[in-house]
C-alpha cells in the first residue's frame, strides 16, 4: 500500500520521518505542504480518519499561528470554522503527516509509527 507523506522539507523532523520511511522500506509518496496545501475537504477526511480532534492539526509552535493568535480561535470555534482556517496555509497544519487507506499519524513519533505501521 502507497501511502501519502505530506512534509515541509525544510522541517528537521519531517526529514527524520522521511529517512525512517525510507529505511523501513515504506511505500509513499512526498507531497509539500506549501506548494499543495491540503484542502478543507482533505483535512476533514483525514481528521475523521485519524480519530484525533481537530486542534491536534495545528502546528501550535509555528509562528503563524501564534501571529495569527490562533490558540484562542481553537478554543472557540466550531470544527468548520477551523477547517477554514487550516486550509488557507499549509504552514498552519502540523507536520509531518502520513496518510494511509486507513489511519492518519500526526507529526513524527518513532514509537507510534513503528506500532501503527506494524514495522
Amino acid at each position: 500500500m502507497k501511502y501519502l507523506f505530506v512534509n515541509y522539507p525544510k522541517c528537521s523532523t519531517c526529514a527524520k520521518a522521511k529517512k525512517w520511511l525510507e529505511e523501513n522500506g515504506v511505500d509513499f509518496e512526498s507531497r509539500h505542504i506549501v506548494e499543495n496545501k491540503p484542502t478543507k475537504e482533505e483535512l476533514k477526511k483525514w481528521i475523521t480518519l485519524s480519530g484525533q480532534p481537530i486542534k491536534k492539526f495545528f502546528n501550535t509552535s509555528g509562528i503563524l499561528y501564534r501571529e495569527m493568535n490562533l490558540k484562542e480561535k481553537v478554543a472557540q470555534n466550531n470544527e468548520d470554522e477551523l477547517l477554514d482556517i487550516l486550509s488557507t496555509n499549509g504552514m498552519l497544519v502540523k507536520r509531518p503527516l502520513l496518510i494511509g487507506k486507513d489511519k492518519v499519524l500526526i507529526g513524527f513519533k518513532e514509537k507510534e509509527w513503528i506500532e501503527a505501521m506494524h514495522v
